[in-house]
This record gives C-alpha cells, sequence and structure tokens, in this order.
C-alpha cells in the first residue's frame, strides 16, 4: 500500500460513509448496453490511477461464463493458493458486504485497507474526470479499485470474475491475460447479451486475447461453434476440458457441492496449470499423463469456499431447540439451466438428510458443514420432512422459465413443495454494503411478487406434480394481500417481507410442536440469498 494510505483508524461510521458514496455511482440498474456504453472510458480511468504499467505486469486468469464462472475462479484461487501464491480474487455480486468482492489470500480485504484503497482512488478520479470523461459507474469503479488493490498489495495472481457479457464487461481493459476461461453458457441478460446462445457466446468470448490459451467446457454445439470462431480469428487455442474424474481427488469430496461443480473443477485445473505453466512454474502443474493430481491442487480444490451456492445452513434461532428443524438450502440460480442444476442438488441434499445419513453442523468459522449423524434419537427419526420454497427473482426475468424448470426436475426426483413463499428482496438496489436493508417506509409494491406467485400456481395446476387440489380456486378468491403474521395459506403466499416469511417458517416448526422438518430451498436470486444468510447467520 503506498506510504499513508493505512495510517488512519477507521470507525464503522467512516466504513457506511464510503457506502454511502459508493451509492453515488450507482446511475441505473443496467451496467452496460449492447454499444459498450463508452467503453474506451476504462482505458481513460487507467491512466488517471497511473495503473497501466502495473497492469500490464499483472499476472491474470479471466473468467466469463453463464453460470459457474464464480465458482471456477473460487476454485482457480483456491488451488494456486495452495500451491504457495500470494493471490487476489475479483468475484460479483457480494452477498453480505461488498468487500467480499475482493480477496486476498482467500480472504475479504480489511474494512481499513477497503477504506483507504477506496478513497484514494474516488479521490483521484473525482479530481481528473469530467464532463466529457465522467466518474465510472459502480461495477466500472469497482473493477478499477480491484486492479489498484491488487497491484499495490503485489499479488502473484489475479483472478478475474466478469460481471456481465465479456466484450464491455469493466474486466475486459486487461489487455494480456495469462490465460482466459469461458464456463457453461446458457439464457441470461438476454435484453443486454443477445437472445440466442450464438449471440450470448459472441460476448463471452470478447475476453480472449491473441496470445492467451483459452479453455472452455462442454457447449451447446451453436455456443461452441462462435467460441471457435472467435478464438480462430484472433489465433487463441480454445481447449475443451471435460468433468473432473472423482478419483483424482483420492477420496476426498470437493468443497462445493454438486454433480455440476465436477465440471467447474476441471476447467479450474486447466486454468491453474497453464497459469502455472506460462509463468515458469511448470514443475507445479497438473500433468495429465501423469494420471494423479498434485496434492496443492487436491487440496485447493477440497477446501475452496463459495457462500450462496449449494450451500446448506441450519437455522440456529434460539427457540427452535434443534437446528436440523429448519434448514436452508441456498443457492443462487438465476437461469434456466442454473435452476435445473439447483433443484438437482436441493433433492439429492434432502435424499442424504431424510435416510439419516448427514447431520449439518456448523463450523468454527459459521458456515455450514456435512459430519455423519450419529444416532437420530426416536423422535427426531420419526419428524416428517416438508419442502418449501422461499422465491424471488428480478423482474427482468420470466418467471416461467426459471419456475418450470425447478417443479419439473423436483418431481421427477420425487419432491413437491408443499408451499411456496414469495417475497421481495431486503436488500435495496442502491445499498452496497452491510447495512442496506430496506426499512418498511410506507407501503412496499408487491405486484411482481404476486405475478410470480400466478404464474407458480399455473405450472403447479398444468403439470399436477403436486397437491393442485383447489389451488385456482384459492388464488381467484383470495384477494391480493400479502401475509403478515403466520396465517395459513394451502400451497402459497406472498410475503411484504423477507423478515416476516422467515418468522412464519419459525413459528410453523414451533406451532407443530415440532413434528415436522422444514426444509427451505432459497433460490431465483444472488440478492435473496444473500438477504436470508445476514437474516439466520
Amino acid at each position: 500500500m503506498e506510504e499513508g494510505m493505512g495510517a488512519l483508524k477507521y470507525s464503522r461510521t467512516a466504513y457506511e460513509e464510503a457506502l454511502d458514496v459508493l451509492f453515488s455511482l450507482i446511475v441505473n440498474r443496467r451496467r452496460c448496453d449492447k454499444s459498450g456504453d463508452r467503453f474506451e472510458l476504462m482505458f481513460e480511468y487507467v491512466k488517471m490511477l497511473d495503473l497501466e504499467e502495473s497492469m500490464s505486469k499483472m499476472k491474470v486468469i479471466h473468467v466469463a461464463g453463464t453460470k459457474g464462472k464464480g465458482s471456477t475462479c473460487t476454485f482457480t484461487e483456491s488451488i494456486l493458493r495452495k500451491c504457495g501464491f500470494h493471490t487476489g480474487l475479483f468475484t460479483s455480486p457480494h452477498l453480505i458486504d461488498i468487500r467480499e468482492r475482493f480477496r486476498l489470500d482467500g480472504i475479504d480485504i480489511s474494512e481499513e485497507k477497503f477504506l483507504a484503497y477506496f478513497w484514494w482512488c474516488y479521490n483521484r478520479l473525482k479530481e481528473k474526470t469530467s464532463e466529457d470523461v465522467p466518474m465510472p459507474h459502480l461495477f466500472r469503479f469497482l473493477a478499477l479499485l480491484a486492479f489498484k488493490i491488487f497491484s499495490d498489495e503485489q499479488v502473484d495472481v489475479a483472478i478475474l470474475e466478469v460481471g456481465l457479457g465479456g466484450t464491455f464487461d469493466a474486466t475486459n481493459v486487461v489487455q494480456a491475460p495469462i490465460v482466459c476461461g469461458i464456463a457453461s453458457l446458457g439464457y441470461d441478460h438476454t435484453e443486454l447479451l443477445g437472445n440466442t446462445l450464438g449471440a450470448i457466446a459472441s460476448e463471452k468470448a470478447g475476453i480472449f486475447k491473441r496470445g492467451a490459451p483459452a479453455f472452455t467446457v462442454f457447449q451447446p454445439d451453436e455456443a461452441m461453434h462462435v467460441l471457435r470462431d472467435k478464438a480462430s480469428q484472433l489465433d487463441v487455442q480454445l481447449t475443451v476440458v471435460p468433468s473432473l474424474d472423482p478419483e483424482l481427488l483420492q477420496g476426498h469430496k470437493l468443497g462445493l457441492e454438486g454433480e455440476h461443480q465436477y465440471l467447474n473443477a476441471r476447467l479450474a485445473i486447466a486454468l491453474s496449470s497453464t497459469w502455472l505453466h506460462r509463468t515458469g512454474r511448470s514443475n507445479l502443474s497438473y500433468k495429465e499423463q501423469s494420471g494423479s493430481l498434485p496434492e496443492q491442487f487436491i487440496e485447493g480444490l477440497t477446501t475452496a469456499r463459495f457462500e450462496g451456492r449449494a450451500q446448506i445452513v441450519p437455522d440456529r434461532y434460539n427457540d427452535i431447540e434443534t437446528p436440523e428443524d429448519l434448514v436452508f438450502y441456498l443457492d443462487g440460480a438465476h437461469s434456466p439451466e442454473s435452476m435445473v442444476v439447483c433443484s438437482s442438488w436441493f433433492c439429492a441434499a434432502i435424499k442424504h438428510n431424510q435416510e439419516g445419513i448427514l447431520n449439518h453442523q456448523l463450523d468454527d468459522n459459521g458456515t455450514s458443514s456435512n459430519k455423519l449423524l450419529q444416532g437420530y434419537d426416536n423422535d427426531e427419526a420419526r419428524k416428517k420432512s416438508v419442502q418449501v420454497l422461499l422465491f424471488n427473482c428480478m423482474s427482468v426475468r420470466d418467471p416461467q422459465l426459471l419456475l418450470q424448470p425447478l417443479i419439473k426436475t423436483c418431481a421427477n426426483n420425487g419432491v413437491h413443495f408443499k408451499k411456496a413463499l414469495f417475497v421481495p428482496n431486503t436488500s435495496l438496489f442502491n445499498k452496497v454494503g452491510t447495512h442496506g436493508l430496506a426499512e418498511a417506509n410506507g407501503e412496499v409494491d408487491l405486484s411482481w411478487q404476486f405475478h410470480v406467485r400466478r404464474v407458480w400456481e399455473n405450472i403447479i395446476q398444468s403439470e399436477k406434480g403436486g397437491d393442485s387440489q383447489g389451488i385456482g380456486a384459492m388464488v381467484e378468491e383470495e384477494s391480493e394481500k400479502p401475509e403478515v403474521s403466520g396465517k395459513s395459506c394451502e400451497n402459497s403466499a406472498v410475503f411484504s417481507s423477507l423478515p416476516m416469511a422467515i418468522k412464519w417458517l419459525r413459528d410453523s416448526v414451533l406451532q407443530q410442536n415440532r413434528s415436522i422438518r422444514l426444509q427451505v430451498l432459497v433460490t431465483g436470486s444472488l440478492h435473496l440469498v444473500g438477504d436470508v444468510l445476514k437474516l439466520i447467520k
């Protein structure tokens, strides 16, 4: 850190003041548009911050994709950290605190360092920007802040997750990455990236740079054709990697839950190995012909942690004696493809629970871990497991495309939700820190939640995969008033706030004399997942 930047002691108030200033950089809810929204300004900002030279020397791993890019980056960072390197990881979005986006050696940047770097960057840009070159909007500022942090902290490797798309993403100001990766592609942000897989793949391939090898996973033919074409135009060597063979982990499990993570893990191995090879550390890299993973790779893959993705958290509410009576299964899936993956993971996870194999406990860091059950008593064994959905999604998304695969995948696995709860996100879009919880000031607009609920009920009725008796009559007769207490509603409910929904869930366990075990799938939005974690942790 530059001299004088870290000399002050910062209070919580100072941190909140910085977050309020960050809020001023949110110009709208979109991070880019199809024209790039004057993307060339990013190069001007880099000059203003005197980052040109340090960024040209930065050893970057750049990862884009629709789903799995954050997990891939997390695996990659963990592998290289276990290999002994000083790592910097930039991801988005954050769940609880904006400092989660900036990780040094696997740990969120400290408040003190965040404030020092934030004000240095903000004040420098405020001084040098003008009407022609205005202040960068939020995501661009955060990317620039990451570059400043990683530069001054002299990280050995900077792992950058693309925020949205690729071509015009703020992270794409990097001109000479060591290696690039494209995780699984699907339909998301179609209003900005295009409504075909080819168009989306073209945007993602915008991170390819001449001279930097690239890796991807198996993609649909339309997307793969575009990726190969883009790579060919730039003379980029594009390699497709298969899913990781679990045998290579030598009996260990991946740190991130879900079968899909074996694909992300294999991509991370390719990125890490190539980075090691191209930076002169080939002795540490994975050699496929050897038939075994280096010990550091196994340790990195099995200890990686990424909150809000296939995460299991028992409720620790004081009035609930047994945490397993209310368990939250959290996954920030928000695309049709990721909904299938999320639903499959949820079904497998509750199956293990119902078989009495797993007992979910919290480790010392407050994150969920799975340990072998050591004797449920008879009362516990007799409890009925009930599945509940807690859902919200952004209004730019089609809830039909998200809920349909969720319901179908669960039904195919014999899982039917007893109730679906629809809530607004607690966090305001324009708040970026831990204090960004909306207070109830006046009426909350719940029209979107009621719309999503109607979509849910229509799918349930048409699919007839669950208990749909009386659904049509219930929806028709019930006035559009949100639940304000724990009163019962047969199949679904809209709550005016997330805390009310959580209270209803807790009350439901208590009112049933602890004879049921509620398994709550929280999905549809990473913002919702973050809000739930704030409330229950």
